[in-house]
């Protein structure tokens, strides 16, 4: 069987760095499973997936002019399934939660009325709207 982009086969974990895990192909060839092609979450280790010996299903991403394989086991998982949106400009909520445009409005309500009581605060300590104190 030969390796060509996008088929899948089955090899052996012969090594795991710090970057991937090369895994021995069928004809005796090497190829390297990069470790963002590990799984569809963030993999922080490669050893947290997988092990020396283990064998594999991966699917052969590219063969480059030099014979460097590369390698994916994520894309041989299911894609998780995306959710579509009536509105896809907002997110769903559980809770019906305010979208940021109510967030503003509420935002400058609330702000527009601390600085009324506060001018109202402010006057009555100066004596009214900026008129003179009595002279006594």
């Amino acid at each position: 069987m030969s390796i060509e982009v996008g088929s899948v086969v089955e090899g052996v974990v012969t090594g795991i760095t710090n970057f991937g895990a090369f895994v021995e192909l069928p004809e005796g060839k090497v190829g390297l499973i990069h470790i963002s092609e590990v799984a569809d979450v963030y993999v922080r280790d490669v050893k947290d997936f997988l092990k020396e010996q283990d064998r594999v299903k991966v699917k052969v991403l590219s063969v480059d002019d030099r014979g460097k394989i590369g390698l994916s086991i994520k894309q041989l998982q299911a894609p998780a399934p995306r959710k579509t949106y009536a509105n896809d400009n907002r997110r769903p909520s559980k809770f019906n939660a305010p979208t940021f445009e109510d967030k503003l409005s509420k935002f400058l309500k609330d702000s527009d009325e601390r600085l009324t009581d506060l001018k109202k605060n402010t006057d009555s300590k100066r004596g009214g709207r900026g008129a003179p104190r009595k002279a006594e």
